[in-house]
């Protein structure tokens, strides 16, 4: 049995969930989500609670169990509390700067390079070398974020470009000389 798809969801006061056939909408304090779901899972709303079940044990509706608990679990934590993710940038001369929605980032190419943010995210800078990517949407802040980080990945000799604040860069020793 699916560990993760038999919890039940918890809905927190403040937040109103509606299921019509398998279309979910999660309204809460921060913004309205929707989803439609796979039609072979159950889900069913229990008062404050929302369970997922499966009917039967194929390896689809097996793997589809757990993954649907998890993403209505997401909406809900998401119209509760925002989801964020956090880059560094390093490197001499790097740096970004907001404008208006836009992110516009210095990463040692010969032009700026702009990044509008989608609808429902949007971009907070703690200093020029750190970026926050915040949203209702889980799946979203971190396809952002991905993005972001993919305009120049960090490389591995001298550790310069954009990477996650929890990532670690294995960096690699360069050429050795002649001796």
């Amino acid at each position: 049995m699916s560990r993760v798809g038999n919890m039940p969801i918890t809905v927190p006061a403040g937040v109103e969930v509606k299921l019509e056939g398998n279309h979910i909408t999660v309204k809460g304090p921060k913004g309205s989500l929707e989803r439609d779901l796979h039609p072979n899972i159950k889900v069913e709303l229990d008062g404050n609670e929302i369970k997922v079940s499966r009917p039967d044990d194929t390896n689809l509706n097996k793997s589809l169990h757990g993954t649907t608990r998890a993403l209505i679990h997401n909406m809900v934590e998401g119209v509760v509390n925002e989801f964020k993710v956090e880059l560094e940038i390093n490197g001499v001369g790097y740096r970004a700067q907001k404008q208006g929605n836009k992110l516009v980032m210095n990463l040692g190419y010969s032009h700026p390079v702009e990044m509008e943010a989608p609808a429902g995210i949007t971009f907070d800078l703690t200093d020029a070398n750190h970026i926050v990517v915040r949203g209702i949407d889980k799946e979203l802040v971190g396809q952002t974020a991905n993005e972001v980080r993919a305009k120049r990945p960090p490389e591995v000799y001298r550790g310069k470009g954009i990477k996650y604040a929890t990532e670690h860069i294995r960096r690699k020793e360069g050429k050795a000389g002649k001796k």
